[in-house]
């Protein structure tokens, strides 16, 4: 019992730290998450990581997806709905998709990474609707903080969108260690009374 305590609380101390600037987004995509819904059987992942470090300020966007019903025409992150996790919203990034999508396929992955002060990352309409570069920069970075972006893949089929998910901040590895501590403690305290 012992080694495995040392052998957690090592764990626990070696897990990586959040840099403060790194912020991880999430989602699931499908049909019934698109507005309004639908039957598609295509599904997806998508991860987002923004890095606000001044340094670097970045966007890296990862989706994997298959069985689109017809061949995909766009993917892109939408922001900012009225409501969180309801609603539509307009483009905010790259129109029509995202720089080197796989395009006209049913299936796939993306991995490409993003300048968040590089207008081209974005929508030139949402700029606008912004005001500024800078100020597009904050709205899409609030808009995914509070539920209210998206991120979607249009088809044929589906011209306003096949597959959605809104994106939510995915929790830190060391979030799950300190659970993990937790509970162990306290099965510890209880095999101990």
């Amino acid at each position: 019992m012992k080694t495995l305590a040392l052998t957690f609380a090592t764990l626990v101390l070696l897990a990586p730290s959040a840099s403060g600037s790194l912020i991880v987004y999430t989602t699931i995509l499908n049909g019934p998450n698109e507005a309004p819904p639908n039957n598609s059987p295509g599904i997806g992942f998508a991860e987002v990581d923004i890095d606000t470090d001044p340094a670097v300020q970045t966007m890296r966007v990862r989706v994997t997806f298959s069985n689109l019903t017809t061949p995909n025409t766009a993917a892109h992150i939408h922001c900012c709905t009225l409501l969180p996790f309801t609603g539509t919203a307009g483009v905010a990034t790259t129109v029509p998709t995202f720089t080197g999508f796989p395009s006209g396929v049913t299936s796939g992955t993306y991995d490409h990474t993003f300048s968040l002060i590089d207008p081209a990352t974005y929508n030139p309409a949402f700029v606008t609707a912004q005001g500024s570069l800078s100020s597009a920069e904050t709205a899409l970075i609030n808009g995914l903080s509070i539920g209210e972006a998206y991120l979607n893949i249009h088809t044929t089929n589906f011209p306003n969108g096949e597959i959605r998910g809104f994106l939510v901040p995915a929790p830190e590895p060391a979030t799950f260690l300190l659970a993990g501590a937790a509970m162990f403690g306290f099965l510890l305290r209880r095999r101990s009374a």
